[in-house]
């Protein structure tokens, strides 16, 4: 079964190793009939603690690293 990937925005680099990554979908509302934007947030994986807040990266799902942690760093996303 592939990996997700999922591509987002750098909110947060105070953990070691570590960085919170706020990934936003957007879906045509059941009802209201118009785009909505919902985001969630995402710990993952910096094992060289190079990636800084604003960055635009991609994280693969991957086997649970810690508590809360189940997502790796791949690469910066590509614009």
């Amino acid at each position: 079964m592939p990996k997700r990937i999922l591509r987002g925005v750098v909110v947060s680099d105070k953990a070691d190793k570590t960085i919170v990554v706020s990934v936003e979908r957007r879906f045509k509302h059941p009802k209201l009939q118009k785009i909505v934007r919902r985001s969630k947030k995402y710990r993952a994986h910096d094992e060289a603690n190079i990636w800084k807040v604003g960055d635009k990266v991609r994280i693969e799902e991957c086997r649970p690293l810690s508590k809360t942690k189940s997502w790796r760093v791949i690469d910066a996303e590509q614009s």
